[in-house]
């Protein structure tokens, strides 16, 4: 552990300003001075906290205690201790060259939108799973493509409709072209006015 109270604010507020900048660079490619006020205020909203109260943890007249650093771990998907930590230069290189989890959303969009599905999927777990598997099953099925033996358009008027829809892609269908054809077919969010 450190030497004293002193060393681990400056660890701790070394580690902040590093996942400001984790975020801002997964967030907004080239921001000017106000698009990056914004994202000091979606950050401070990520990590749970008043803009103001993130202000002073940079402007040094607040620390960051016990609490909030665990805090920051959770909400940010560190490990427990990680704010207590010294993390330099060549630690962040090796990081991004590593990402830890390929499937885990990378922005606040896909947070929301897995956060949308696993609050649906809580409340109503068979409802959500058929329906999510049908959407799926519409939008990865090739245009043209003979329909599979589960699939809604192969199935009969009577079946019940809680039917599994679900077929898996082919072996050797690239996960990433898959990908990027799901996306194509779902529309973007409407913002609230």
């Amino acid at each position: 552990m450190l030497a004293g109270p002193q060393e681990l604010a400056q660890v701790r507020l070394d580690n902040a300003l590093a996942l400001f900048e984790e975020f801002v660079r997964a967030t907004a490619r080239h921001a000017d001075a106000a698009t990056l006020r914004g994202l000091e205020r979606r950050f401070a909203e990520r990590i749970q906290i008043q803009p103001s109260y993130w202000s002073q943890i940079k402007g040094r007249s607040r620390q960051i205690g016990e609490r909030l650093a665990r805090q920051f771990e959770h909400l940010c998907h560190k490990p427990p201790g990680w704010m207590d930590q010294p993390h330099g230069p060549a630690d962040t290189a090796a990081r991004e060259a590593t990402p830890a989890d390929e499937s885990a959303p990378r922005d606040d969009d896909e947070r929301f939108i897995v956060g949308l599905v696993l609050t649906y999927y809580r409340r109503h777990p068979q409802r959500a799973r058929t329906r999510l598997l049908d959407l799926l099953g519409e939008v990865l099925v090739a245009p043209g493509a003979a329909p599979s033996p589960g699939s809604a358009a192969a199935r009969p008027p009577t079946a019940p409709p809680h039917t599994p829809l679900y077929t898996p892609a082919p072996p050797g269908d690239d996960p990433q072209d898959l990908w990027r054809r799901t996306r194509a077919g779902v529309a973007p969010l409407k913002r609230k006015r």
